[in-house]
């Protein structure tokens, strides 16, 4: 059978006027997709011999071999070949391949590439709509391929430079297989071209997006042994995708190497998470949970996180479409069947697929640290103690449908507490230990441990034997709000005024109320409280602050303020122990004070203020007009007088 001239369809002729006068800024991927069409060949050849396998006696004095994909580079010719021993096409199915390309992919392409008005990288479409086996004329001025169906005798020649037209001819092939033969283009360093003829630049390429491609890339490599050259075949993927394989026969050492491998990290992982899952969707992979967190884990954009592979072939690394920003710490592989190949990242976050895999990982990471916290708990804390804030941002994440995960979360969480001091708790035992009858988990939020554990808010708590959980991570603060209930139990911050359950109230009632002092302390702070009222929180403490329902905590005004942020002052509600020898003092003396007497005695009302201002955790606008008045109390109190004159 003589040449045959064929021509391109207009679609595929645009795309290869776009693919040879192309500036990608990634042509590497040429050589990614060639391997990519090899590796599903030789799948096919192991189908069709698994259904067939009088295929494999078709040439007894040649044999099939054993399948493997050849890259062959010359410097001198400047080309650059890459073959596989798979199931081969013959000339119907060659043709067919080409039109087939033409027909069902490059129209969408092109559109794909119109509409995305630049917002998508033009390489990131290649592959999406099977114009994978196009990318090599990125690279080559000429492509050549010679191939030979698996179970026939005649081999052909595909050839075509781009023009819009091609041929297809009869040729001569050894065994079946195919091979693609690219004539390269001139290469310029100046301008960041790559030299495809380049051993390393190869070895690089393959390492980068091929290594767990099954089956073995083979390069012949010029190597020198005792002061002789010689060439001899190297493999240069690992082509053990470790992910694939049963954790079973899988060792210790190797998912160590393997975790190492992809995180550069030099200690082995804390945690690690492998899984396989088949049916509508399909997808496996294995993550790990490093020993220690990365110093930049809060403050920026860590790299290698989980990289996604399609078909053992890799795609990106530090996918964050993968894991939500709450599981950033992860690091590992995640590879897909049913993705399309070289999809970009604006693909990912509308995809549907992408979806159903995030959630899968998502559930399958969380139910692998609940497995840790029963099975090991001190292999828990160690992640607690460098993941657990990180891990809590989960509850308060807007990046994807975090809600259905918030009660596993919760379950994950572990608190100080005022019942147990050096330990955490989780709120299962917070419940489990709970006081007879009680149906609140009360908490208090702030910046400092100790600060909080002396705070008065705490007393009524303390003598009637309620534990507090006392939170104080940054992400507390944001969190704290939106907590509502948890197996039954209602949240309660004990910073708000209806903190104390019902029943507590009043329990201070047989003590004389000074409503005279009450009325004078609302008079001199008017201008920063909302309200002055007797306590029944406060067994020691002469006063506190508190909030009303819409009011935030001192450690949120804290926290903005730590960003920058301007935050109004907030007024509170001071609530005043009508036991406390401060205020019954105070009581005593408005009672017998005269006018001018009841002004002096305004220092107190304020340093009280103050006093409550600092024991909740909040900040003095004005710091010097607070040293002014404790100063001149201290020179009244020395002098032997305990009322300011005013001037």
């Amino acid at each position: 059978m003589e040449k045959e001239h064929l021509t391109f369809q207009t679609e595929a002729k645009q795309l290869l006027d776009l693919m040879i006068h192309s500036v990608y800024s990634n042509r590497d991927i040429f050589l990614r997709e060639l391997i990519s069409n090899a590796s599903d060949a030789l799948d096919k050849r192991r189908i069709e011999l698994a259904a067939n396998p009088d295929l494999e006696d078709q040439d007894p004095s040649e044999g099939l071999g054993a399948p493997e994909i050849r890259i062959d580079p010359d410097q001198k010719g400047r080309t650059l070949s890459v073959s596989d021993n798979g199931v081969g096409m013959n000339r119907e199915e060659l043709k067919e391949y080409i039109g087939t390309i033409a027909k069902s992919g490059t129209r969408e392409y092109l559109e794909a590439l119109k509409s995305s008005g630049g917002g998508v990288r033009a390489e990131a479409l290649i592959g999406q709509f099977g114009v994978g086996f196009y990318s090599a004329f990125m690279v080559a001025d000429r492509v050549d391929v010679v191939t030979r169906r698996l179970g026939e005798r005649e081999g052909w020649k595909f050839s075509s430079s781009g023009d819009g037209t091609y041929t297809i001819e009869p040729a001569e092939r050894r065994k079946p297989g195919t091979t693609v033969l690219l004539h390269l283009k001139g290469s310029d360093s100046s301008k960041g071209d790559r030299e495809y003829t380049d051993e390393w630049t190869i070895r690089e390429i393959v390492r980068k997006y091929s290594d767990f491609v099954t089956y073995p890339i083979v390069m012949a490599v010029k190597k020198t042994k005792e002061g002789k050259e010689e060439v001899a075949d190297e493999t240069l993927n690992s082509g053990k995708p470790i992910w694939r394989r049963s954790e079973k026969d899988v060792s210790e050492e190797e998912y160590n190497e393997f975790y190492k491998h992809i995180s550069h990290d030099w200690e082995p992982p804390l945690l690690r998470v492998v899984f396989s899952v088949e049916g509508g969707t399909e997808f496996r992979g294995v993550l790990f949970v490093p020993s220690r967190a990365p110093f930049d884990l809060h403050f920026g954009m860590i790299p290698s996180g989980v990289n996604l592979y399609i078909r053992n072939v890799f795609i990106m690394n530090d996918c964050k479409e993968l894991v939500p920003s709450w599981l950033r710490f992860l690091r590992g592989v995640v590879d897909s069947e049913d993705l399309p190949l070289n999809i970009s990242r604006e693909m990912l976050q509308e995809d549907p697929l992408l979806r159903i895999i995030r959630k899968g990982i998502v559930r399958r990471v969380l139910n692998a640290l609940k497995k840790l916290m029963a099975d090991d708990r001190e292999k828990y804390l160690l992640f607690w103690k460098e993941f657990g804030a990180v891990l809590k941002e989960g509850l308060v994440s807007f990046d994807g449908s975090e809600g259905e995960h918030r009660d596993a979360l919760l379950d994950l969480c572990l608190f100080s507490s005022t019942a147990r001091p050096g330990k955490l708790i989780s709120l299962k035992e917070y419940q489990e230990e709970r006081k007879e009858g009680q149906e609140q988990i009360y908490y208090l939020t702030g910046r400092k441990e100790a600060a909080l554990r002396t705070s008065p808010l705490l007393e009524r708590c303390a003598s009637g034997g309620e534990n507090v959980l006392l939170l104080t991570d940054p992400v507390d603060e944001v969190l704290a709000p939106s907590l509502t209930t948890w197996g039954g139990m209602e949240f309660r911050s004990l910073e708000r005024v209806d903190a104390l359950p019902a029943g507590t109230e009043g329990k201070k009632n047989d003590q004389e109320q000074p409503e005279d002092t009450a009325a004078f302390l609302r008079e001199v702070l008017k201008d920063v409280v909302k309200e002055v009222r007797f306590s029944d929180r406060l067994t020691t403490s002469p006063a506190c602050l508190v909030n009303d329902r819409e009011g935030g905590s001192m450690a949120m005004e804290q926290l903005l303020r730590s960003m920058g942020r301007e935050v109004p002052a907030e007024k509170r509600i001071l609530e005043i122990n009508p036991a406390s020898p401060l205020i019954t003092a105070l009581g005593q003396r408005l009672a017998s004070a005269g006018k001018e007497e009841r002004t002096k005695l305004e220092d107190y009302g304020w340093l009280l203020y103050y006093q409550s201002l600092l024991a909740g955790g909040g900040q003095i606008e004005n710091p010097g007009e607070f040293a002014r008045r404790v100063a001149d109390l201290m020179t009244l109190g020395l002098k032997g007088r305990d009322v300011p004159e005013k001037e």
